[in-house]
């Protein structure tokens, strides 16, 4: 791996929330750590074979590669042709050649490695292949460096271990083929529709829809001015900050494609009601993309909003009060997936969070036009 990859790599990692773009193949040409495998389940990633290889058939060439994962885990995946060689699906004994390229996305993590915890979870609708769930803001969903306890996925653990198809949670444990499966994820102050795959099997078909794009998220955010159009298309390309490595920004040198649709729905004194509809998943990308508008996200501190008072939205003295919107106003309303066990297409919906709903009742008292 290049320096520029590792540094890259290492960035995506290390970042707070979003941590890896849903949409990219994550190029590698070399070994990870076991740490680094950790981080990158459920990320669809991509790699040629080298010329040295120890083991030839398709099965134990990924054993060596992922040693975190059982060889019957990753049979169990080649068999549901869940891994490409060549862009073909491929048996477990198949020979690999020097340059094959092998496509898979990453199984979850063994639940008997995380630590469950008692986090509330607002439940939309689960079976036994996918949970979907109203997340709620300041919960960051996946374990990374430094957020080991406190995430959505710690609490999945635990809500999968109490659930009352589960023969053996008087024990705390699971049966194996249950595991919290994150297939995209939400910045940690992001509210809304999140889907969750609760086997290998689900897991690896919900995440090629992600990555091939077949699935459809709708956001809603209230946004500080008016757009000076009612609907557009954002097409800038977005990378890593130059200088701020924990920001993202538009980059037309490094950047990858990033598209949004939004059509503003509602229009007030110095803010608007927006719906977002997003052809590509990068990593803060509504946040950027309204900020290139210049129309911040309110509240969204990094990228240009403002916290909002009661005293501003009613152009009341500045008074010591509590902001009726202390973080980013960004909520994934809708979002559209194929049910990966029956082929079902399903629509899921989470109702605004109590917080933009009061910002939003108090713009339309205070601040119609």
């Amino acid at each position: 791996m290049t320096n520029q990859k590792e540094n890259s790599l290492s960035n995506n990692l290390n970042a707070e929330d979003d941590s890896l773009t849903e949409h990219d193949i994550i190029d590698l040409d070399t070994n990870l750590t076991d740490e680094q495998t950790e981080e990158l389940a459920g990320q669809h990633l991509r790699f040629r074979v080298g010329t040295n290889l120890k083991f030839a058939r398709l099965d134990k060439y990924l054993c060596g590669r992922f040693s975190c994962f059982s060889r019957t885990r990753l049979q169990k995946l080649i068999k549901e042709q869940g891994v490409n060689v060549n862009g073909r699906p491929a048996k477990p004994s198949h020979k690999l050649q020097p340059a094959d390229e092998v496509d898979l996305i990453l199984p979850a993590r063994e639940v008997r490695e995380l630590v469950p915890e008692d986090i509330p979870i607002d439940v939309l609708y689960e079976d036994d292949a996918i949970l979907v769930l109203n997340k709620q803001p300041d919960l960051i969903v996946h374990p990374a460096r430094g957020y080991k306890s406190g995430t959505l996925v710690n609490g999945l653990v635990y809500h999968f271990q109490n659930l009352s198809s589960c023969p053996e949670r008087s024990r705390g444990a699971c049966p194996d083929d249950i595991r919290p499966g994150i297939v995209h994820r939400l910045d940690r102050n992001t509210t809304g529709c999140l889907v969750v795959a609760k086997n290998d099997t689900a897991h690896w078909k919900l995440s090629r829809q992600f990555a091939e794009r077949t699935t459809k998220k709708t956001y809603i955010a209230l946004v500080h001015g008016v757009p000076e159009l009612d609907a557009d298309c954002i097409s800038q390309p977005l990378g890593i900050h130059p200088t701020h490595r924990e920001k993202y920004a538009i980059r037309h040198d490094i950047g990858k494609e990033a598209i949004t649709f939004y059509e503003v729905l509602e229009r007030f004194r110095g803010y608007s009601l927006v719906k977002l509809d997003i052809k590509t998943g990068r990593t803060h990308q509504i946040r950027i993309h309204m900020a290139y508008l210049k129309n911040s996200i309110v509240a969204d501190d990094m990228y240009g909003g403002k916290v909002v008072y009661p005293w501003q939205i009613e152009n009341r003295d500045a008074a010591a009060e509590q902001p009726l919107m202390g973080r980013c106003a960004l909520h994934a309303w809708r979002l559209e997936i194929t049910h990966p066990a029956t082929g079902e297409r399903m629509k899921f919906e989470a109702p605004l969070p109590d917080d933009m709903q009061d910002l939003l009742d108090a713009l339309r008292k205070h601040r119609k036009l």
